[in-house]
């Protein structure tokens, strides 16, 4: 059965499901606590507010209780191997998992129920990335065999598979328009064409070593993260490089009295605004845009390990961060440090916020998924 066979099968049970709590009852506030579940705003006016010549000069976020107590809804016993990637469906129904240490096997779970759909083998032991497609059309798979491999996300049909790489892929990005796929190896950057299904060129061919990518929520600009500490920006229209951030070097190790600096993790806020890396040597670092490489704040500290992985909120208020000793929230605005989420057994190596900014996925060593409900649902903006 294909990745869409089962989706298209449990789809048609949305009409039950929509009348049926999407959660258990104990994991879902009351109504009267959701109005102000997100968060709460501090307002400041340049006049009186009751001015029809006033204005709003300052928007302040306040976490409120929801990102500190984060609720667990489930726990999956998910892969044979440790969980290395999870992404969820643009319409929050479903998450995709990647297992590794020969479990490569690419699985679709149902929130509502947390059974699997469907399940595929694709790579020959390990996934060490995926992403669907903004328009939903296309999920990428990515592994320890060098290779692309597409599936028609649809009609769950395998497309074909890119063999360019000559080395483990790292990393993988594609951008807003679905148009480009974009992956990071040990032997350089290279773009491909996801419209005609071919390769493109290679952004980088001799700085090796690639960890992390990240595209600018525009589509113009790539973020990648290297072995030595450095995160090289580039110019996606031209191909050109705009600039490179000593982001996480050697000295600045001394402090943790870790040596590696290397990039290990990459995104940006939905904003655009800010770019966050996480590395090897256990430090966070939230960068303004600018290539001057300015930092918003301090670096971000506590985990006893690198850092696995990180993802930022749909509103980009709120930064997950993993690593051996668990997951981490915080505020993206000012670096507190919101809650712990210790409950995995093992290391953590994946995270994924749905689309809706509900849920929080994780994955770890473990071999479990674990489902926490972290926000009300962000009510999209009819115009």
């Amino acid at each position: 059965m294909g990745i869409y066979s089962s989706y298209f099968i449990v789809h048609n049970l949305y009409f039950l499901a929509s009348i049926l709590p999407g959660l258990p009852p104990a994991a879902i506030s009351p109504a009267q606590e959701l109005l102000g579940n997100c968060c709460q705003a501090a307002l400041v006016a340049q006049d009186n507010l009751n001015s029809p010549s006033s204005e709003i000069i300052e928007l302040e976020f306040l976490p409120s209780d929801s990102w500190r107590n984060p609720q667990l809804v489930r726990t999956i016993e998910a892969h044979a191997g440790p969980v290395d990637v999870l992404t969820f469906t643009a319409d929050s129904q479903f998450l995709i998992s990647g297992g590794s240490r020969n479990d490569a096997h690419l699985k679709v779970w149902w929130l509502e129920n947390g059974r699997a759909v469907d399940s595929i083998r694709a790579h020959r032991t390990s996934i060490t990335a995926l992403a669907l497609t903004p328009d939903g059309e296309i999920l990428a798979s990515v592994g320890d065999d060098a290779g692309v491999n597409l599936w028609d996300w649809e009609k769950g049909n395998y497309t074909r598979t890119f063999l360019d790489h000559s080395s483990n892929i790292l990393s993988l990005a594609i951008t807003p328009d679905s148009k480009t796929l974009i992956t990071g190896a040990l032997d350089g950057i290279r773009l491909w064409d996801l419209t005609k299904q071919r390769p493109l060129y290679t952004l980088n061919r001799f700085d090796h070593q690639t960890y992390a990518l990240a595209i600018h929520p525009e589509g113009d600009i790539l973020a990648s993260g290297h072995k030595f500490g450095t995160i090289k920006l580039w110019n996606l229209k031209t191909g050109t490089l705009l600039g490179t951030i000593p982001a996480h070097s050697r000295a600045s190790n001394q402090v943790t009295g870790h040596s590696n600096p290397s990039v290990s993790v990459l995104a940006y806020t939905p904003d655009g605004n800010t770019l966050v890396s996480g590395s090897y040597d256990r430090t966070i670092k939230v960068w303004n845009r600018q290539i001057t490489g300015q930092l918003a704040y301090r670096s971000l500290r506590g985990h006893t390990g690198r850092i696995e992985a990180i993802a930022i909120n749909p509103n980009g208020e709120i930064l997950a961060s993993a690593s051996r000793d668990g997951v981490r929230l915080w505020n993206l605005q000012t670096g507190e440090l919101l809650a712990l989420l210790p409950e995995h057994r093992d290391w953590v190596k994946s995270l994924a916020f749905s689309k809706d900014g509900r849920l929080l996925a994780t994955g770890g060593f473990d071999q479990s998924i674990r489902i926490w409900q972290v926000g009300s649902p962000i009510i999209s903006n009819p115009d």
